[in-house]
């Protein structure tokens, strides 16, 4: 592991105990310059891990709560008339930050959601015809809560292909969380320090590149997400209609790149197909839509992705 990202990692723990793989993969789309949908209840520190990120990186944070009554220029900004001088100016939004917290993003209109897709996919906002470029680095990070659906707008298809990968956090185990009871009580959480810069962050991208990445691995991850969109056609014993919308080949660029960010963060020189099969289930997972009767079934889209890493064969 780099050092840089050894002791970033060594910043963030002083306010975040566990979950390595939601650190981990805010580092993969940092790195890939993707963006990460997280599902999970509250009170699993996701909004204290990027926001320790943003501090241990020196970079700008801002956290949107996500509403039914929220309009898209809350979050873009909108022009101000100014009476004195009889002009307009512009007042930018939350989105204006290098990490972004979409919080309960799925609560919010789909003109809102629209909003942000063309910030997330452009990196540029627009407000009363006029472009405004977003910083380097920018990502959003948008999570949303498994239990309640009441008042939600499911996000549509073509969104939640924007988002790099899904993560589903889950609750930090005994010893865990007696350490985050014990220092949340005493107030013992250690003070972030920046270790890192936008600089060293643009350096640790272009090392990206160095990063082997065979051609016969390369056709495995194409072959695993076209395998998402026809199971048949590799011998993938699932029921017809089981998956009746397949990964788009953003899926396969996404895979290709959180491989390469997630062998660079273990220190390898190379990506293999091990690698790309642990990061398969965050990028394929929320891009895998079921058909009625898998869903009525419990069939999960994680099911899915791991028959298919079982059978296509591995390079």
């Amino acid at each position: 592991m780099h050092e840089s990202i050894r002791k970033l990692l060594d910043e963030i723990g002083k306010a975040v105990i566990g979950q390595q793989e939601m650190v981990e993969g805010l580092l993969i789309a940092l790195l890939s310059e993707g963006h990460i949908l997280i599902e999970g209840v509250p009170g699993l520190a996701k909004t204290t891990t990027v926001n320790a990120l943003s501090q241990a990186m020196g970079l700008d944070f801002k956290r949107i709560q996500f509403t039914p009554d929220l309009l898209p220029s809350d979050i873009t900004g909108t022009q101000i008339y100014n009476p004195k001088t009889q002009e307009f100016h512009i007042k930018q939004g939350p989105l204006f930050a290098n990490l972004v917290l979409a919080d309960e993003i799925n609560r919010a209109p789909a003109k809102v959601q629209s909003a942000l897709l063309e910030a997330m996919q452009e990196k540029q906002i627009t407000i009363a015809e006029e472009t405004f470029v977003l910083p380097d680095p920018f990502m959003v990070m948008a999570t949303q809560n498994p239990i309640e659906q009441e008042g939600v707008y499911p996000l549509p298809e073509a969104q939640l292909d924007r988002f790099m990968m899904k993560l589903v956090v889950h609750h930090n185990s005994e010893e865990e969380e007696l350490e985050i009871m014990r220092k949340a009580a005493k107030k013992a959480f250690g003070t972030v320090t920046q270790a890192m810069d936008a600089d060293t962050l643009a350096a640790l991208k272009k090392m990206l590149d160095t990063i082997h990445f065979d051609s016969e691995v390369e056709r495995y991850i194409v072959r695993l997400v076209a395998a998402t969109r026809n199971p048949a056609a590799f011998d993938i014993d699932l029921p017809p209609d089981t998956i009746r919308y397949g990964a788009s080949p953003r899926a396969s660029i996404d895979l290709y790149k959180a491989a390469r960010a997630k062998a660079f963060l273990e220190g390898k020189t190379y990506v293999s197909p091990a690698t790309v099969g642990l990061v398969a289930h965050n990028v394929l997972r929320h891009r895998i839509v079921l058909g009625y009767e898998a869903r009525a079934k419990g069939t999960s889209a994680d099911t899915i992705v791991s028959t298919i890493l079982e059978t296509v064969p591995i390079p």
